[in-house]
This record gives structure tokens, C-alpha cells and sequence, in this order.
């Protein structure tokens, strides 16, 4: 009862989304074939309807957000077909820093709570300006994690406020691929300095482990746009500016020259934040002369999800844009019609 609710609410509004010509695809998933793994990267999830909810001010229903719920159902249903093996949220996990959205929110992740490995970056919506994120760390504390082998802990804020980036704010994981070991970080929006600091240890720490990084702004507009206007036209790269945590917040392109350009087995950074950009890519070398891939997914917090399919054996990524509400490849929308844009495939290499 509860998936064919689920199917109904989200078929609707996908339905809407393609009539407009918001999205378009057309071909199915074909399984993960054997030696390969999946990583799930989950979108900005905003999209909730509802009382108190931006999208639907004037409702008096209760709060729900079925594309959120759809995402996390996918995965259950999939997790073997696809070889699931860890799922990574970009952040902006609510849009109204409320309990009757993270009730939502928590319930949706409950689905894959115990099932795959996962972790979550905070986004600004989910803190305030001055970066507490206390409501975050209520519903997703470290101790809701700490009886999974896969969980390395989080960031300890000592000599700060904990709820300002304490408590699984800022998060690693561990999981493998065979024989391939990897380490996960999720760094919350415009981390600190004392973060980034906790950062570069554990990615020294684990210099033999495939690393991957989720935070939540990555990359948009170059610099902060003067207009709404620029968030579509300015030019894209990785941003110069900040939303959160003050004049101690990093800017995506601080966090790359503070810790991720230092480490040569860093892979990929996965963000989110920029619905107006929407899909973005670029390949960096780090310090070492590693290549990295810095990877931004925001489809409107409507769907679709980005799935990445590790092929250790060949040492590719095959990435799929894929819309789980119509169980489609996504190869084109309007703001992003080339279709390497949605499907492409990544290069890296085993520490």
C-alpha cells in the first residue's frame, strides 16, 4: 500500500515535469553487471508539500515530499539489481529548517537505514547562517550510526558549540568493492577551518583507500551572482563564495586549496546547492598529479538521481542521470540538453 501511494503522488508530479519539458529520456537501467558496484547520489530534497512549506503556502495537509520518498524506495528495491553499495546525500536535506519536514526526512531515510552504508552532508538549508545545525544532528546523530562497522565517526567540535558542526555534522565512512577500499567523507556547507583540519587526517590516514567527498556547494556561479538572472548566465566553475558559518566558512574553492587538492587519492567531490546550474563536472589535477572529478547533480529537487557505477577491474566510472519516479535514463532537460551533460563515463585510478 505504502509503495503504490508513494508511485501514484510521485507519477503525478513526474508527469507534470515531462510535460513541460522539464526532463527527458527514455531508456531503462540494465543491471550492474558482476564486478561492478553502484553509488547512489542523492539530490537537493526540497520538494516538500504541505502546511508551512514553500511550494504549497496555503495547504493545510500534512507535510510530505514523495519525490524524497520515491528516491529511497528505488533504492531498496534495487539495492541488489544495481549492486548498491553506499548512498551519499548532497545536502539541503529540507527547505524549512523545521521538525515537520525533518519528520519527513528522517522517515525517508529510515527506508535504507540498516540496509547500504550511507552519509549525509549538511546543506544551508538544513543550519543556520551561523551554522547550527542542531535540528540536523536531533534526527541524524552520530549514535544513530555508531553500531555500523561502516561508520568512522564524525568530526568532534571541540571548543565550539556542538551545535555548530558537531554530532555527525561532518562525517566518514568506510566500505568496500571487492578488493577495493574506500574512504568517504561528508563535509558540511562552507566548513571551517577546524573541520577541514579533521579532514586532512583522515584522508593522511587512509592514503591507501579510494577517497570520495560529498560537501554540499561545490560548483555554480564562479562568484556570488548580483542578479537572479546570474545564477543561469554568470560564469560556472568552482564558487568563490560562501552561505554559511560567517567569516570562518570556506568557500568551495578554500576547501579545495585547505585540504582536497592535497590528497592524491582523492577521486571525486559530489555537491549539490545550485538548482539553476543544475549538472556541472570538471577535472582537476590535485597537487600529486591525480586527477580529480568534481561533480554537481541538482535537478530542481525534483529528481532525477545520479547513480555512479565503479568498474575497479577497468578503473572507469559510468555515470547515469536516472529518473526513478518513470524508471528512466535522463539524457537531456532544458537548462542542460547535451547529453554528456546527464551520461558519461569517469577515469581514476586505486591509490
Amino acid at each position: 500500500m505504502l509503495r503504490s501511494t508513494l508511485t501514484r503522488a510521485s507519477a503525478a508530479l513526474f508527469a507534470l515535469l515531462f510535460a513541460a519539458g522539464q526532463l527527458r529520456g527514455g531508456d531503462a537501467l540494465d543491471p550492474a553487471p558482476p564486478g561492478t558496484y553502484t553509488v547512489v547520489v542523492l539530490p537537493d530534497t526540497q520538494g516538500y508539500t504541505g502546511i508551512g512549506t514553500k511550494r504549497t503556502p496555503e495547504s493545510d495537509a500534512p507535510v510530505s515530499n514523495a519525490v524524497f520518498d520515491a528516491h529511497t524506495q528505488w533504492v531498496v528495491e534495487n539495492q541488489e539489481k544495481q549492486n548498491i553499495v553506499f548512498v551519499s546525500h548532497v545536502g539541503d536535506i529540507v527547505d524549512r529548517n523545521e521538525r515537520r519536514q525533518w519528520e519527513v526526512a528522517r522517515r525517508a531515510m529510515d527506508r535504507i537505514h540498516g540496509l547500504v552504508p550511507y552519509g549525509i552532508s549538511v546543506g544551508n538549508h538544513d543550519m543556520t547562517s551561523e551554522g547550527n545545525s542542531s535540528l540536523f544532528q536531533s534526527y541524524f546523530p552520530a549514535a544513530r550510526f555508531e553500531s555500523f562497522s561502516w561508520y568512522g565517526g564524525h568530526f568532534q567540535a571541540e571548543g565550539l558549540k556542538q551545535e555548530v558542526s558537531g554530532n555527525n555534522a561532518n562525517s566518514v565512512q568506510y566500505f568496500s568493492m571487492g578488493e577495493s577500499q574506500f574512504v568517504f567523507l561528508h563535509l558540511e556547507c562552507n566548513a571551517p577551518d577546524e573541520v577541514l583540519d579533521w579532514a586532512n587526517a583522515i584522508l593522511r590516514d587512509n592514503r591507501d583507500r579510494v577517497a570520495l567527498v560529498t560537501t554540499h556547494m561545490g560548483l555554480g556561479p564562479a562568484e556570488r551572482p548580483q542578479s537572479n538572472d546570474g545564477y543561469i548566465t554568470d560564469p560556472k566553475g568552482r564558487m568563490r563564495w560562501s552561505k554559511r558559518h560567517g567569516e570562518r566558512g570556506n568557500s568551495p574553492q578554500q576547501m579545495w586549496e585547505k585540504c582536497f587538492r592535497k590528497h592524491p587519492n582523492l577521486v571525486a567531490i559530489f555537491s549539490g546547492d545550485q538548482s539553476r546550474t543544475e549538472a556541472l563536472r570538471q577535472e582537476t589535477k590535485g597537487d600529486a598529479g591525480n586527477t580529480v572529478h568534481e561533480l554537481l547533480s541538482d535537478y530542481t529537487s525534483s529528481g532525477p538521481i545520479r547513480l555512479y557505477r565503479f568498474n575497479p577491474n577497468a578503473g572507469t566510472i559510468d555515470v547515469f542521470t536516472f529518473e526513478t519516479g518513470k524508471e528512466e535514463l535522463v539524457f537531456s532537460t532544458d537548462r542542460n540538453p547535451a547529453r554528456e551533460s546527464h551520461r558519461f563515463k569517469l577515469d581514476y585510478q586505486q591509490p
